[in-house]
């Protein structure tokens, strides 16, 4: 049968090995774009690409294939990196991904990130119908159309975290909306498609306002968000809790790890004082089991 002190260093070491097996698994990092994923022809745009603190490279995907790879400075301590494209074009839209390292292990991909490039070819024209103005519980059609051979089009209210809406297989294209409320108000651009990442000019912007139950015209805020953040994807906005959930596993899993090799440190040297104990009350049974068992064979030698 094997010691308890024996059993707790296989118990020591099979928590280790979990808890190294879990650090393995990885969760994916995050990717984002500023000043958003829509970029004109010609602009720069920064990818950003954010993991652990721990992580020690990242590398980014284009296409499926290796684009850029970079460390982080000071290595082990920055959770995010930044991949800089100096010009946006046809070569460089597309479906980005990212992912990192610890120690020998990669994490997996990140969701895929889209990069748009605008300002190619034509101009579409955008019109609301039956107007600009309108009164809530009325239904709007906005319709975008454009010259050029596609039938693929975008529409966009401007603001943050607003997602195109998509059109295809009519010319012009129709984006029916309604019955409207005032949250419908704003101002609105289309785009044509030539393919998912290859969009045309933007429309001259239409602002749609939505009169209140006075009859009093609400227009669209005065308020305009910045550059980087207007058209701002909804990734950007998860990844602070996802960043915050994953520092904090990494920070319970530390701790459960230390607490236990703690609690079987001290569980060995109770073990380890308890068999000297015992290995001490044994030692001297057995010295006075000998002097006993001397003092009687004197005290016979005596008496003989």
């Amino acid at each position: 049968m094997p010691s308890p002190l024996t059993a707790l260093l296989c118990l020591g070491l099979c928590l280790s090995q979990r808890v190294s097996a879990q650090k393995q698994s990885l969760s994916k990092p995050v990717i984002w774009a500023k000043p958003n994923f829509m970029i004109p022809n010609g602009m720069p745009v920064m990818i950003w690409c954010q993991g652990t603190g721990t992580a020690v490279e990242y590398q980014l995907y284009f296409e499926k294939q290796l684009s850029d790879w970079k460390k982080p400075d000071p290595p082990g301590q920055m959770s995010k990196v930044n991949f800089f494209i100096q010009t946006m074009s046809l070569q460089t839209a597309g479906q980005y991904r990212c992912l990192y390292r610890i120690g020998e292990h990669w994490s997996e991909p990140s969701d895929p990130l889209e990069l748009v490039v605008t300002g190619m070819y034509d101009t579409p024209t955008l019109r609301i119908h039956p107007g600009p103005e309108v009164i809530p519980g009325e239904n709007v059609t906005f319709y975008c159309d454009l010259e050029t051979a596609t039938k693929t089009f975008f529409l966009l209210k401007e603001g943050p975290s607003n997602h195109p809406q998509h059109r295809s297989g009519k010319t012009p294209a129709e984006f029916l909306m309604g019955p409207v409320t005032t949250a419908h108000r704003g101002t609105y651009i289309c785009f044509g498609s030539y393919s998912n990442c290859v969009w045309s000019f933007p429309s001259e912007p239409v602002t749609l306002l939505v009169t209140g139950a006075a009859g009093v015209a609400n227009p669209a805020p005065t308020e305009q968000p910045s550059s980087s953040d207007s058209w701002k994807p909804h990734m950007l906005t998860t990844k602070r809790g996802f960043h915050k959930d994953l520092a904090l596993w990494d920070h319970t899993s530390e701790n459960l790890f230390r607490m236990g090799l703690a609690f079987l440190v001290l569980v060995a040297l109770v073990c380890l004082l308890a068999e000297d104990r015992l290995s001490r009350k044994k030692t001297e049974e057995q010295v006075n089991r000998a002097s006993g068992q001397e003092r009687r064979m004197a005290f016979r030698t005596l008496n003989g």
